[in-house]
């Protein structure tokens, strides 16, 4: 599915640690907010958040991190753009080294990022209710919406809704669900990374996982949540180290060279974590080997894309709340395009014509970023279902000391 750190001075580190995004009055909150990805705070003194995530009224709103915002913005636009070059690959060399140099870190990026702000998820009644709000009740809105529109757009009356499989996109969501209700486990195991791992290979020798709630992702993509979880202020403000931009451009040079010679030689599925080596016509064993090698390349092009990433606020910065509604948006667009062959048309395939397409879809997930969109789908990407919800005994005696009388 990121790269920069926050403002606060050129040596400074990134420190949500002083407030979390959901609640402003925890010093060491870091819960993530409706788009499933971490809303940090900014350096004192930065504009504030248009909003109280929390819902208090009276308290001071969670400032944003820039670096945060901004990393997720270009992660986005990265996902679209891989989406839009998936139809060019087969005739396009370069555009299937780009996919998949692309889809070597963008989703590992988001989802590190994504652990990192549920360190303290701890099953608490108001976390839960905010996971149940901006995990849970988007996946069903989407998936329902995507349900409707893959039976219209692509004239398949037989595509059956199915809460239990994912289709599309939505599976992130319900991977975010089950990775964040995990956090309690990693807190309490000796070497999380190394088990987390092992998971991870182990599923990828594991052909009979199945397709519920899309599970092959979750176990494969785990590694990258725990990492986030373990992952401190100081690591960031590593990255921000000179020498590590100077040494992630050759990494990334050679991931392209690699990516290029691997176009013909390796099947593309080991990308996307969603099979297992079986699945893919390999031997068992090589599902281990791929599960570490990719791992590590990951990684890599990770804290290289992640060292690179503005520090400043920019033009982009107020999109990265966004991109939750971006991801999801764009979906219909990437899936529309083929339903209705916008690719069929020669010029598409021209080199200017994959340009074009990168151009459009990295505009058109920028727009659905746009405040105005996500203000507009609130109601489905961050409902506050009160009527659903009971109230926790300490929020009840709150109400009966503030109650007039």
């Amino acid at each position: 599915m990121i790269n920069s750190l926050r403002p606060s001075g050129r040596h400074s580190a990134p420190t949500p640690s002083a407030t979390g995004p959901d609640r402003t009055t925890t010093p060491t909150d870091h819960s993530e907010p409706a788009d499933g990805v971490p809303t940090p705070r900014t350096r004192r003194g930065g504009p504030p958040a248009t909003s109280t995530p929390s819902g208090d009224a009276g308290k001071p709103a969670a400032q944003r991190d820039p670096f945060f915002d901004n990393a997720k913005y270009l992660a986005i636009v990265l996902v679209a753009m891989g989406h839009a070059w998936e139809p060019l690959t087969d005739q396009s060399r370069t555009a299937n080294a780009l996919y998949l140099t692309v889809y070597a870190f963008h989703m590992p990026a988001f989802i590190l990022i994504s652990g990192y702000f549920s360190r303290n998820f701890d099953m608490s009644p108001a976390r839960v209710r905010k996971l149940l709000t901006t995990v849970v009740a988007p996946y069903i809105a989407f998936e329902i919406a995507y349900t409707v529109f893959k039976r219209w757009a692509d004239d398949d009356p037989g595509h059956q809704l199915s809460l239990l499989d994912p289709w599309y996109l939505t599976w992130f969501l319900i991977a975010l669900f089950v990775w964040r209700v995990s956090t309690p486990l990693w807190r309490v195991v000796r070497w999380p990374v190394p088990v987390s791992l092992g998971i991870a290979a182990l599923a990828s020798v594991s052909p009979n996982i199945g397709d519920d709630f899309d599970l092959q992702r979750v176990l494969q993509f785990l590694p990258f949540f725990v990492i986030g979880l373990r992952a401190r202020p100081e690591h960031f403000q590593l990255m921000r180290r000179r020498e590590v931009r100077l040494l992630s451009l050759p990494v990334f040079a050679a991931a392209l060279v690699v990516a290029w010679w691997a176009v013909p030689r390796m099947e593309t599925g080991w990308l996307y974590h969603s099979s297992s080596a079986q699945e893919l016509g390999a031997p068992w064993w090589t599902g281990p080997v791929m599960t570490f090698a990719l791992f590590g390349c990951s990684m890599a092009l990770t804290v290289g894309f992640l060292s690179w990433v503005p520090r400043r606020r920019t033009w982009f910065t107020v999109l990265g709340a966004g991109t939750l509604c971006g991801y999801l948006l764009h979906g219909f667009l990437a899936k529309g395009s083929r339903f209705w062959g916008w690719y069929d048309a020669p010029w598409v395939h021209e080199p200017y014509g994959q340009v074009v397409v990168t151009l459009v879809a990295g505009g058109a997930v920028t727009l659905m970023c746009t405040p105005p969109v996500r203000r507009a789908l609130g109601f489905a990407l961050e409902p506050r279902l009160a009527w659903a919800m009971r109230k926790d005994a300490a929020e009840v005696a709150r109400e009966r000391v503030h109650s007039p009388g």
